[in-house]
């Protein structure tokens, strides 16, 4: 069974992921295999060099023959988040590269009770559709703001950061806003009163 599990920034739906990979169970983070498949897939950056230019790659040494491509984080950044249709085609070329990478990995553990899959964008990446159930963790706008000044500002709460988190929040919410819910998904409250153990406990008896 393919659970997934979703959130908005500072929800601490990585750290319910954390708490069921510590428990044994393979969790797919998204975040994380998108950079290995940009990193890795030839094919990948091919597309995202047509789309973005050679810069979008930086080439560095490597003890192998040819030298090593590593994704221009900066530069893609800055190009994408100026036109939004960048983006938009950006998304297009790595959420199907995700997508096809999710289904290799749900083979490998086909045999497994559940297999996580963590995605901020679940929804949006159309990843909701390999899922069997989905679970969605909320928490209070405070609460999801503290955590990310902790996460992202070492811990700085200037009026500047807190105003940059909330305008992440919001960015979020509107994306959201565009995308229809088909599966009822099970609501996690993850506003830091209860053990996060106890979290996972009722994710695991309710899915």
């Amino acid at each position: 069974m393919i659970i997934g599990i979703t959130g908005g920034i500072g929800s601490g739906k990585s750290t319910i992921a954390r708490a069921l990979a510590a428990r044994g169970y393979a969790v797919y983070d998204c975040d994380k295999e998108a950079k290995r498949i940009i990193a890795e897939d030839q094919d990948v950056q091919e597309q995202i060099i047509a789309l973005l230019g050679e810069d979008a790659f930086i080439e560095v040494p490597s003890n192998q023959v040819q030298s090593a491509k590593v994704y221009n984080t900066a530069y893609v950044a800055g190009k994408v988040f100026a036109k939004p249709e960048l983006l938009e085609k950006l998304n297009g070329i790595v959420h199907p590269a995700v997508k096809r990478d999710i289904e290799r990995s749900a083979i490998r553990f086909q045999h497994s009770e559940f297999f996580f899959v963590e995605s901020a964008i679940l929804y949006e990446a159309g990843l909701d559709v390999l899922c069997d159930r989905i679970i969605v963790v909320e928490a209070p706008e405070d609460v999801r703001i503290a955590r990310t000044i902790k996460r992202d500002y070492q811990g700085e709460a200037s009026s500047e950061n807190i105003n940059k988190v909330r305008a992440r929040i919001r960015a979020q919410a509107e994306c959201k806003s565009v995308v229809t819910c088909a599966k009822r998904p099970l609501v996690i409250s993850n506003d830091g009163h209860s053990r996060i153990e106890d979290l996972v406990s009722v994710i695991l008896k309710n899915i």
